[in-house]
């Protein structure tokens, strides 16, 4: 089993650690897109040049920030991307944070279910493509729907590239593909993959009435990831993940399969 998850826009910056190694991720069959994507990102946040006066330094932030879709007061993040070769780095699952990230909560989870993230989770990444748990990052901002000068937008560069890493460490398990919609267009799924796809939307109901709510449904998915985890059992097919869910807990629906997977609603009405 495969769970692919969504990224997360904060993240926190590891305060010390080797720097940026790009022989160290795993999937390296993205090394040459990493590079390519990291120097795109780095070019920008520095002018692809040292700067000779504060006022061309301000016209590099302005226009960074601009393109990155950042605003006036979030300059430092323009910087933290021109540092990436040379900043510290962590563990992706120390990096990523949020609501989804601290529900799932990776330093909490037992040994056992530490392990098994190592093999069973990976993280989406608008820089990396997709990471491990355990992957070295540092921390950066590039949003799944940001286009870069002279590269295009994120998510059509990573349509060219991510898709024989993602089968790869999907093997010929079932894949739980819990991405939001800007990042489920990094990578779509073939239809050959359609018998063991599973997708995850989570609906808030209240008073009868079921609508997406963000924060349920990212918290939600981090819980529904730690409960697997530690359960340790490795569904082959989407019902098989629904009668799991169900086991544990959870109200779950399935859809009738289609060439797009199965989805699997999974109903709550209080966290």
């Amino acid at each position: 089993m495969l769970i692919l998850l969504p990224p997360s826009e904060g993240k926190a910056s590891p305060a010390r650690g080797k720097s940026l190694d790009l022989d160290r991720l795993s999937s390296p069959v993205l090394a040459e897109a990493r590079s390519q994507m990291l120097g795109t990102l780095v070019d920008l946040c520095t002018g692809g040049a040292p700067h000779d006066t504060p006022e061309q330094h301000q016209v590099t932030l302005e226009r960074a920030a601009e393109v990155l879709g950042l605003g006036g007061t979030q300059h430092d993040l323009v910087a933290r991307n021109a540092a990436l070769h040379s900043a510290a780095t962590a563990r992706a699952d120390h990096v990523y944070t949020g609501v989804l990230f601290d529900n799932l909560d990776f330093a909490t989870l037992s040994p056992a279910a530490k392990r098994r993230a190592t093999s069973r989770v990976a993280i989406t990444s608008s820089l990396f493509g997709i990471v491990r748990p355990t992957d070295p990052i540092p921390s950066y901002r590039l949003s799944g729907d940001v286009t870069l000068p002279g590269l295009g937008s994120v998510s059509g560069f990573w349509r060219q590239h991510l898709g024989p890493a993602v089968e790869d460490a999907l093997g010929s398990g079932l894949l739980v593909d819990l991405r939001s919609s800007t990042y489920a267009a990094f990578w779509r799924p073939p239809v050959e993959l359609a018998s063991r796809l599973a997708t995850v939307r989570v609906l808030h109901e209240a008073d009868g009435v079921r609508k997406v709510v963000s924060h349920f449904n990212k918290a939600t998915k981090g819980r529904l990831v730690r409960q697997l985890l530690e359960d340790g059992r490795n569904p082959r097919t989407p019902q098989a993940l629904a009668d799991v869910l169900t086991d544990l807990g959870w109200h779950v629906e399935a859809d009738a399969p289609n060439a797009k997977g199965t989805r699997l609603d999974v109903v709550v009405r209080e966290l």
